[in-house]
């Protein structure tokens, strides 16, 4: 019997450590616009993009509050790839903190991240090192912006004293760069006097490679000029947009 049990475990771990084939693996469930459940029980996160919440974390539990086009996204998602048998390819890291897969979806010949992106579902949110499509991603942005597809076509510029209004949705948010400073960790976009209170762009260390690739410091390139930010807003000593890539700032004036 032991024996038995003994040879049980060996195979139990034998399976364990064999590398998951995710060439052909079925998609059992659509969580939401960016997230989706896999046939072996793995969670995928699609890198590089960012879609509206269902829910919203609030005292450490998750509320059903749906931001716009979070629905439409879902429903998006869920049409592209449930139960279907997906191509999954990986970037440099190939989990995230929360243990989640991060990778890029393939159903045949459709780009799932891309197509998210280009029918206007998601905003990019390229998180270095995985960048690997991010100039891609970037330009489908774009396209869908000017073409008012999905969510842009009536996505609201506010303006960076109303910003704290709109807490953990997506937004592009205008104002003028009144001072930046640079700490060991982040560069930051000050977009009124009050640092602790007003509307902040927060640039982390691991992001300037991106910055340094089309010639820009943004400590000195974005000062004193007024520039259009793309993100989720978060609230950490007021309201903030974390910014991973150029792409997502644009320079009005």
């Amino acid at each position: 019997m032991v024996k038995k049990i003994l040879f049980l475990f060996l195979l139990f771990f034998v399976a364990c450590s064999q590398p998951q084939d995710y060439s052909n693996i079925k998609v059992i469930e659509a969580i939401d616009g960016d997230t989706v459940k896999l046939s072996n029980g793995k969670l995928l996160r699609y890198i590089g993009l960012d879609t509206p919440e269902v829910r919203i974390k609030n005292n450490g539990q998750f509320k059903y509050d749906p931001q716009p086009y979070s629905l439409e996204a879902s429903e998006y998602n869920r049409k592209l790839v449930e139960g279907k048998f997906v191509r999954i390819e990986f970037d440099v890291e190939k989990k995230d903190k929360y243990g989640r897969l991060l990778g890029y979806c393939f159903v045949d010949d459709t780009f799932v991240n891309a197509e998210l992106i280009k029918q206007g579902y998601a905003v990019i949110y390229t998180l270095p090192p995985n960048v690997k499509y991010s100039d891609i991603f970037a330009s489908l942005q774009k396209k869908a912006r000017e073409n008012e597809k999905g969510l842009w076509s009536d996505f609201e510029v506010i303006n960076h004293t109303q910003a704290y209004k709109y807490l953990n949705e997506l937004k592009t948010v205008k104002g003028e760069v009144l001072s930046t400073y640079e700490s060991n960790k982040c560069v930051y976009l000050n977009f009124g006097q009050d640092w602790q209170r007003d509307f902040t762009v927060v640039i982390f260390k691991d992001s300037l490679a991106a910055f340094e690739q089309k010639g820009i410091n943004p400590r000195e390139f974005y000062k004193n000029k007024v520039i259009e930010v793309t993100g989720k807003i978060k609230e950490y000593n007021g309201p903030e947009i974390i910014v991973n890539s150029p792409a997502q700032i644009e320079v009005i004036e």
